[in-house]
């Protein structure tokens, strides 16, 4: 009886010391172009978002979460890398300026280290389902950039055939194939049925995760919608069912995707070492009418995607990791997608590359919610291209003086701009320029703005601390097998 008893003790004890050391899951779920505003946890009064009221309710908001260029390209390089975009140089280049179009000869530089690749350093199995668009070339694909499989579009779903013959010659738009939708490095459908990629992509995301719930794994999930495209699509379920058109049925169906990733982790016992985050890769382009939600919102926040305005940059956030992250919590310290990379690799019981400058950090106390955890920024920069356009430390924004004035969120092209600073805590909409009143914060935060210029570049002078992108010398089209 005793040995009976003592073995059943010593099988408890291993149950529970195996699911104390479990490793971290990763699930990073990536709208695309969805704002600040277009959901209800951050004010939304026109979207149904149940799954995102739940996954707050359940978790913790970040509302000053920053990416790192209002644009897709640039910033997905940010998340990959953990890097600003002009330090692996991602942020354009000379063919396809603000984000790569297809058959571009360029794409993120198979000698980065990849997030995907870190965990896949420490076992975890990876995945990406959805949009890459770090380059469309075999090279550049997310099967050679530590992904075990891919399964998705190479670029942007509005990058199509039709829209290639429009532009013509320019970025090679005569060549533009059908949307290839890829499996691995094979291009298994074209033109893709872009209705239907939320559905697709969310059933192959719980396939994946049944197949893996025994082991560590990432779940890199970079949606295609709400998208590029004026009218965003979505499947017959959700199509007509919102109240703002093809955005908001896009939308209320990435909030369902959400929601059958929450209930499978559920499901299948091991939410409590799953870490998800849901987040956008910028701002929203918003309506030639501000004041309509047609193209999705940023508002309280102030300006369009595509440009160096706060709802460019700052974007919806939750974190949602039962039993780990504080329950129905904000946290409104900055961090930004750089972090992923550091944080995910100490949670794996790994590292960031310690042979090369890594502009993110680790944020587990932020994420966590330890007692007084604060920001690990000193300062934060605003690219737009190549061209350093604002700073942030602390609570303070500063748009840099411009010469010539070019894509300024707030003023015509061709006019003279003098620095204008905001206190984007107190002021969210960014409505009281205090530089007259603040001199001395102008001229701190003027001072930040050299090391950047020298270190990852200004306006066509490059940075002593930029590395090489990704190029290609014969590109070519992804297209159906022998077509």
């Amino acid at each position: 009886m005793r040995i009976s008893c003592l073995i059943s003790t010593l099988v408890l004890l291993s149950i529970i010391s195996a699911e104390e050391t479990r490793r971290t899951n990763f699930i990073v779920i990536l709208s695309d172009n969805l704002g600040y505003g277009d959901i209800e946890p951050f004010g939304s009064k026109v979207h149904r978002t149940p799954s995102l009221n739940r996954m707050a309710k359940e978790g913790r908001k970040f509302t000053h979460f920053y990416v790192t260029a209002g644009v897709c390209t640039p910033s997905r390089a940010s998340i990959m890398t953990g890097c600003y975009a002009q330090r692996v140089q991602m942020q354009a280049n000379p063919r396809d300026q603000l984000v790569l179009r297809p058959i571009s000869p360029y794409g993120l530089n198979p000698d980065e280290i990849t997030l995907a690749e870190v965990l896949k350093k420490q076992g975890y199995a990876t995945t990406i389902i959805g949009k890459w668009h770090l380059g469309d070339q075999p090279e550049f694909l997310p099967t050679r950039q530590g992904f075990d499989s891919f399964f998705g579009i190479p670029y942007s779903d509005d990058m199509t055939k039709a829209t290639g013959e429009r532009i013509g010659s320019r970025m090679d738009g005569n060549r533009w194939p059908p949307l290839p939708l890829m499996e691995n490095e094979e291009v298994i459908e074209a033109p893709a049925d872009r209705d239907m990629l939320t559905k697709r992509y969310t059933e192959r995301a719980l396939q994946f995760i049944e197949q893996n719930q025994k082991n560590p794994f990432f779940l890199y999930f970079p949606q295609a919608m709400p998208g590029s495209t004026v009218k965003p699509f979505a499947s017959p379920k959700f199509k007509g069912k919102s109240k703002n058109g093809p955005w908001g049925d896009s939308v209320e169906e990435l909030d369902w995707s959400t929601g059958q990733i929450l209930d499978k982790l559920v499901e299948l016992e091991i939410d409590k070492h799953t870490l998800v985050i849901w987040t956008s890769d910028n701002g929203a382009p918003m309506a030639r009418d501000m004041d309509s939600p047609a193209r999705g919102t940023n508002k309280p926040l102030f300006g369009r995607g595509y440009t160096t305005a706060e709802g460019a940059f700052r974007v919806p956030t939750i974190m949602w990791w039962p039993s780990k992250v504080p329950a129905g919590t904000t946290c409104s310290e900055l961090s930004t997608t750089m972090d992923f990379m550091p944080t995910f690799a100490r949670l794996a019981g790994g590292k960031a590359p310690q042979d090369r400058k890594i502009d993110g950090h680790d944020v587990r106390a932020l994420i966590l919610g330890e007692p007084n955890a604060k920001t690990p920024y000193e300062v934060f920069y605003y690219y737009q291209l190549d061209h350093l356009q604002a700073i942030r430390s602390g609570p303070w924004k500063l748009f840099l003086p411009w010469a010539k004035a070019s894509r300024h969120p707030r003023v015509a092209k061709g006019e003279a701009v003098k620095p204008l600073l905001f206190n984007v805590v107190e002021d969210i909409g960014s409505q009281e320029d205090l530089s007259n009143k603040e001199p001395e914060i102008v001229k701190r935060l003027m001072a930040l703005a050299e090391p950047a210029r020298t270190d990852l570049g200004d306006l066509g002078k490059a940075g002593n601390g930029q590395r090489s992108i990704g190029k290609v010398s014969d590109p070519r089209p992804q297209t159906l097998p022998n077509k």
